[in-house]
């Protein structure tokens, strides 16, 4: 049953945690986890990105992909490389190969130092099944009540310096409430601009 409540397009960020064994200092290179299938808190419900080999599309990222600080698009700090998704684990990793301006070396010591240890990505969902409270989702593996976005694709990996969770070496923070919001009336854009933040393993 596809939902009629969470819009397709873009989303609030999830938060991951990356392991700090893999930095490369001699390539300026870190290869990081981004995203899983843990569910998260959304104005909307329960939201989890299914990590089945068809689910998610990793050619944006893989073609013309970029990392920035802090989802800032004015920030950006390096480039995305090898984006995969392991089915076994179903989680998605990729590499961050940094720059060498001042920016991007500024963030890139603070990773070396452990500093930042947290990783995030911004996200396009196309397609989403509506799991209803006590059924399965089509691929048995989700019980309702859930949201499962069956088709989505990551567009960018931010560096993140606000934590949340650790749990399972996936953190991501739910999105804080407003009691003065009106939640149906805002937009995908504002809806995208919602940064949710992210606590290090």
């Amino acid at each position: 049953m596809l939902s009629k409540k969470p819009t397709t397009g873009f989303q609030p960020e999830r938060m991951v945690s990356y392991d700090i064994r893999a930095v490369k200092a001699e390539e300026r290179r870190i290869t990081v986890s981004f995203s899983s299938e843990q569910p998260v808190s959304r104005w909307y419900g329960q939201e989890i990105l299914q990590h089945d080999e068809k689910s998610v599309d990793l050619e944006r990222l893989n073609n013309i992909g970029v990392a920035l600080f802090n989802h800032k698009r004015d920030y950006v700090i390096g480039r995305t490389e090898n984006a995969r998704l392991d089915t076994a684990e179903r989680k998605t990793y990729a590499d961050i190969v940094f720059d060498d301006d001042e920016d991007a070396e500024r963030i890139f010591k603070k990773v070396q130092n452990k500093t930042l240890k947290g990783t995030s990505v911004g996200y396009r969902v196309d397609v989403w099944e509506e799991v209803t409270a006590g059924k399965t989702s089509s691929n048995g593996r989700f019980t309702g009540p859930a949201y499962v976005a069956t088709k989505w694709a990551p567009l960018e990996i931010s560096i993140v310096s606000v934590p949340a969770d650790d749990s399972v070496g996936v953190g991501r923070e739910a999105e804080q409430p407003d009691p003065h919001r009106d939640v149906r009336s805002r937009s995908i854009f504002e809806r995208q601009l919602q940064i949710n933040q992210n606590l290090y393993l």
